[in-house]
């Protein structure tokens, strides 16, 4: 009479491949069976045991390589490391649900590397006349302000929302961007640039606020590679916040310096 069954129906019962099972003898995680007469490994109850204990602890996370202390702990140590693996998984599920999340930001355009509130001020431009490249040069600015001054991002986006609330700043930036039709010495730039400053200085607000502002004279270097992002595409918009920037400063305001 033939005991026990060969490893190809010992794998089929279990829910394994054979050369899973073979992967789990190299392991030391099932010890292999005696050859029979026959030349056969004859699998008993005892290796099909085992090998469902490796299998079901495998399928739950646990590293081979902790499978055979595992089996052989006490069953206060068995509980001990099923907590360390459940604590693991738990890690590694937030990591994937984190890509995950990425990926489904990607596919929905800014959002991968901006948050809501930022993506929401981006999505109101349009609707109040502004053109698909100057929402292209705020969302590029917005990005690397994130990335580049995260302390101050926060203001810096209350300072949009402020700006976007306020019809004349709407129109006076909406100006500015159309200034890069003119000629590099055309007077109305000087102008636009006071009368943009006045409003500012008599709306502080939309200037951001001490805290945000702070930040951002801590990070003056960053500062100037965000405010001068575009520089070349926009020459006359950059020579405009210059011009701004440098009567909102000898009028006190504390800018720092591009």
């Amino acid at each position: 009479m033939i005991n026990g069954v060969t490893i190809g129906q010992a794998a089929a019962f279990v829910g394994v491949t054979v050369k899973t099972v073979r992967h789990y003898h190299r392991h030391g995680l099932v010890a292999e069976p005696e050859r029979d007469g026959s030349g056969y490994r004859r699998y008993g109850s005892e290796e099909l045991l085992r090998l469902v204990q490796v299998r079901a602890l495998a399928a739950a996370g646990v590293p081979l390589a902790e499978i055979g202390p595992l089996l052989d702990a006490d069953a206060d140590d068995f509980a001990a490391t099923l907590a360390d693996v459940e604590r693991r998984l738990t890690e590694r599920i937030a990591d994937l649900t984190a890509r995950r999340d990425t990926l489904h930001r990607l596919a929905a355009g800014d959002r991968a590397l901006l948050p809501d509130r930022a993506c929401t001020i981006l999505e109101r431009m349009p609707g109040l006349g502004f053109g698909p490249d100057y929402v292209a040069a705020q969302r590029e600015a917005l990005v690397l302000a994130r990335a580049l001054v995260p302390e101050g991002f926060d203001g810096f986006l209350t300072q949009l929302e402020h700006r976007l609330d306020d019809p004349e700043s709407v129109e006076l930036t909406k100006r500015g961007w159309e200034a890069e039709s003119w000629e590099p010495d055309d007077p109305r730039i000087e102008e636009l640039a006071t009368a943009m400053a006045d409003h500012y200085l008599a709306n502080p607000a939309l200037l951001g606020n001490p805290a945000s502002l702070r930040a951002w004279s801590r990070a003056a270097a960053q500062y100037r590679l965000i405010n001068n992002h575009r520089e070349a595409q926009a020459p006359i918009s950059a020579r405009l916040t210059a011009l701004t920037e440098a009567k909102l400063r000898a009028a006190g305001f504390p800018l720092p310096h591009r």
